[in-house]
């Protein structure tokens, strides 16, 4: 190769130019039984803060706000109005990925709870209809451990990429040198909660 013949970019790579983030139902009263819930929910926020740094759509779900609450305040602030489900996959809200079709955006990274319900369900939703999907898998949980453990198996199976809060930034930066970049660095040397 050379400086005339570049290599290109990689289709198993995100970009900031074809990825949306899709939160999945981080409620009050789920999230609240979720080991590790503090870890996933900074994560969950630095995904959100990463997608506005770069320009990614953004989209969240609810599933049975009656029931299960709404969408933590802080997650909520940034992701806007939240369509409500019953369906345990986001399928429910068709409209969020017709919108994303329509705008280019054929690779989705999931980040939520819980991860062998609603996370699974849509992943594998999304992998039906064509969609690249990404997990980030320090940014999602469940109640039980073999639950997520499974369901991060069972993804990851049926062609769901696995990966991290970070390792997306980074991908979605693409180079360093950059305004962005600077932004970047000061999100990923946020401490981690506990």
């Amino acid at each position: 190769m050379t400086e005339s013949d570049p290599l290109l970019r990689s289709p198993e790579l995100m970009s900031a130019r074809d990825t949306a983030l899709l939160v999945v139902d981080v409620q009050e009263k789920v999230i609240a039984l979720v080991p590790e819930r503090q870890r996933i929910v900074w994560n969950v926020l630095r995904l959100l803060d990463g997608a506005k740094l770069f320009g990614l759509a953004a989209v969240g779900t609810e599933q049975y706000p009656k029931g299960l609450g709404k969408t933590l305040p802080e997650l909520a602030e940034r992701l806007g109005s939240l369509p409500d489900k019953l369906t345990f996959s986001c399928r429910g809200c068709a409209g969020l990925f017709e919108d994303l079709q329509r705008r280019g955006m054929f690779k989705v990274l999931v980040c939520g709870i819980e991860t062998h319900v609603c996370v699974q369900q849509t992943v594998l939703d999304l992998l039906a209809a064509g969609v690249r999907v990404f997990v980030a898998v320090d940014a999602v949980g469940a109640r039980h451990a073999i639950d997520h453990d499974t369901a991060l198996r069972r993804m990851e199976a049926s062609g769901a990429v696995l990966t991290t809060t970070e390792a997306a930034q980074f991908e979605w930066c693409e180079a360093a040198g950059t305004p962005e970049f600077k932004q970047l660095s000061q999100l990923i040397r946020e401490t981690p909660p506990g």
